[in-house]
């Protein structure tokens, strides 16, 4: 027995002694999409404008391979082509819009989708450690909000597909006070010439305090704490982006058997955010199945040199077969 126990630990002090063995880098695989043009928000109606949004056009998108879905956010880089989403099976998503010879969006080029690694070094296998729901851009950053463990990360930009999280952020949002599957829906980044100065913030879905309201922060800036949001039930808070004027675009959905689905867009004054405010706005889009939606979960803005706002919505399909993936596009009109 001794001699088997010296020779054990002597096999152990020969592994300490080797280097490690860094884990693989996950491989980033194209997927390639078909895009199918949609030309009325309204199934059977030539109606354009819906609350304060122009509708100009849509896609619905399919490919043969099994890893296009789940998409929960989208942001476009500054070329308003190009994009970066995340998918909540723990995925980094990059792609890019064509456009026609109106200015609709005609189509979404192939994708490249790689698995993201957490801080331990692992992918996309452990779904309950990459829930990955809202997503923002920054100086060189990539920040991400997972749901199901409620951690901000930051990743490099570029180098995100490749690299572990750099840090993580302090959500300032008890963590208890976090439910599961609940947690930390949407991250944003305010306009650095806004009310909020450029500040991050991060929005709860369906987490609420004693009072019914869901739980939100302002992560840092002179406004950094905690804050409510008027929680408008059946809907849950899916997303988010700043308008250019530091206003807050949330984007909402519901779902029932007896109703189906339904989204909603409110719009939050900039103003109105700062620790210990309880903050509502003014909805200024809803929909339901009568229209051209699904299971919308993404929301991102894009902002012309001339004034022209628009809105981009995505959907979620669950990879599943009777749920869509769609790309929505609006135009701010009030």
């Amino acid at each position: 027995m001794k001699t088997t126990l010296i020779c054990a630990a002597a096999f152990i002090l020969v592994l300490a002694g080797l280097p490690a063995v860094a884990a693989p880098l996950p491989v980033t695989e194209t997927v390639p999409v078909r895009s199918r043009q949609i030309e009325n928000f309204k199934i059977g109606s030539d109606q354009t404008v819906f609350g304060k949004l122009e509708f100009i056009g849509g896609l619905e998108l399919s490919s043969p391979s099994p890893l296009l879905g789940a998409i929960s956010s989208i942001r476009f880089r500054p070329d308003g082509q190009s994009f970066l989403a995340v998918m909540d099976t723990g995925h980094w998503v990059e792609g890019e819009i064509a456009r026609d010879a109106e200015g609709r969006l005609a189509q979404v080029g192939d994708l490249k989708v790689t698995s993201m690694i957490d801080a331990k070094g692992r992918t996309e296998q452990v779904k309950s450690a990459m829930d990955s729901e809202g997503l923002a851009l920054r100086d060189g950053e990539a920040l991400v909000s997972f749901e199901q463990t409620n951690l901000v990360s930051v990743y490099p930009d570029p180098g995100f597909a490749q690299s572990r999280p750099l840090k993580n952020l302090p959500i300032l949002i008890p963590q208890a006070e976090l439910r599961s599957n609940r947690g930390l829906e949407t991250i944003v980044v305010s306009p650095a010439a806004g009310p909020l100065g450029g500040s991050t913030l991060v929005v709860s879905e369906l987490s609420y305090d004693e009072a019914g309201h869901l739980y939100a922060a302002v992560l840092d800036g002179p406004r950094k704490g905690v804050f409510s949001v008027v929680r408008k039930e059946p809907f849950a808070v899916t997303d988010g982006a700043f308008l250019p004027d530091g206003d807050l675009l949330l984007l909402e959905r519901r779902f029932s058997f007896a109703e189906g689905i339904g989204m909603q867009i409110r719009r939050i004054r900039g103003e109105d955010i700062k620790p210990g405010a309880v903050v509502d706005g003014e909805v200024i889009m809803q929909a339901d199945m009568g229209y051209q939606i699904d299971n919308m979960e993404g929301l991102d803005i894009l902002a012309g040199p001339d004034g022209d706002i628009r809105i981009i919505l995505v959907s979620d399909d669950n990879h599943s077969i009777l749920e869509r993936n769609l790309m929505l596009e609006f135009r701010l009109v009030q």
